[in-house]
């Protein structure tokens, strides 16, 4: 399906207003024909951002149920708004979350209107339910350097979970991180180190302190430290982070090997791009200190050894992703960095890794063994 743009057929009485900026609509969706916009670009950005994928739906949601006597009648079209708005939001939820991890912040936004708009429509106004969406608008607007915006949406977010103090530690957890990315942003480092903690305590508190969740709360704070020239704690924790992604990592690849949870996907779109970033930005980190400190033989090899495990866990992660060129590209590099260590315990996992990717870009080759 094209979108598809027409005037109004009838604005006269009726109040029609824009998706996206809520300024009066001129253009509907011909293909809903209940959802409005103010100008082209407008319809344009929403269609591109979640519109297409939830087109269908919002027709079902926003077009007036048929008048009926019987209350039963009634119950099972509001059961089912309810289900058809609780998908609405599953689906904007992972398109805004998305476009967030690929740096698309103008695109994320869209979603993350419509998310919050349905989770009001479902819960009510200033309910802890509506916490996730203010999140993510938060994170969009700070990428997008709205930092006011930001903070309107975090304050937002403080005062429902203030409101709702037996909320679970996720939700808090991502309120500290997103509280700390906003002041980051802003350059208040001893703020931003303080939310973050808060986040690594939380995350601890429900996931552990060796899960991934947990990780990127280290990973943030390193990323703190750096801005302060603190090198020492930055590697220290960046470390952490790739220890902890590594043994992960290697434990999905484990399971893919035995064929446990077969036909498994490991990674969305959006976990495959964030885990991504992450582990480049330390590998690049990682190749920095060489450069800076090419004379210290103990840092050397501390930093081969970590950009063998980082290659690695990029092997790994794009593998799973089924991107086995770039698979084969990181597996290449992990060898090559394990070979000029002093420790080469990875060798063989990697070159295992290595063959597995060469037999599915070359299915019909023997696999060749590398010495």
């Amino acid at each position: 399906m094209s979108m598809s743009i027409s005037p109004l057929a009838n604005p006269k009485g009726t109040k029609k207003l824009c998706e996206l900026c809520q300024k009066p609509a001129y253009l509907q969706c011909t293909a809903c024909r209940v959802t409005f916009y103010c100008d082209v670009a407008h319809q344009q950005a929403d269609w591109n951002s979640i519109h297409e994928k939830v087109c269908e739906l919002l027709s079902s949601i926003r077009t007036p149920a048929p008048f009926s006597c019987f209350q039963a009648d009634r119950d099972i079209h509001h059961m089912q708004t309810l289900k058809r708005l609780e998908h609405i939001i599953e689906l904007s939820h992972a398109a805004a979350k998305s476009w967030v991890s690929e740096g698309k912040y103008s695109e994320a936004m869209p979603a993350a209107q419509l998310s919050l708009r349905c989770a009001t429509d479902i819960y009510g106004r200033d309910v802890v339910e509506l916490v996730p969406a203010y999140l993510l608008l938060a994170e969009a607007s700070i990428g997008l350097g709205s930092l006011s915006q930001a903070e309107s949406c975090l304050s937002q977010a403080e005062w429902m979970v203030m409101k709702n103090p037996g909320c679970s530690r996720t939700v808090l957890h991502l309120l500290h991180r997103t509280l700390g990315r906003l002041y980051l942003a802003k350059g208040d480092y001893s703020s931003a180190l303080l939310h973050f903690s808060n986040d690594v305590y939380y995350a601890s508190e429900e996931f552990g302190l060796d899960s991934v969740v947990t990780a990127r709360g280290y990973f943030l704070m390193a990323n703190v430290f750096m801005k302060q020239e603190k090198t020492d704690i930055t590697n220290s924790l960046y470390s952490e982070v790739v220890s902890i992604w590594h043994a992960h990592l290697s434990k999905l690849m484990d399971c893919y090997s035995q064929k446990e949870h077969e036909g498994t996907q490991y990674f969305d779109v959006a976990q495959c791009a964030e885990v991504n970033q992450m582990l480049s930005v330390m590998l690049e980190a990682q190749q920095q200190d060489v450069n800076t400190h090419p004379a210290y033989s103990t840092t050397l090899l501390n930093s081969l050894g970590q950009r063998a495990l980082l290659s690695h866990s990029l092997a790994i992660l794009w593998f799973l992703c089924n991107d086995h060129k770039k698979a084969l590209e990181f597996g290449r590099k992990a060898a090559e960095f394990s070979q000029q260590c002093e420790h080469n315990g990875l060798a063989e996992s990697i070159q295992h890794l290595i063959q597995q990717a060469e037999t599915h870009l070359n299915p019909e080759q023997t696999p060749i063994i590398h010495h």
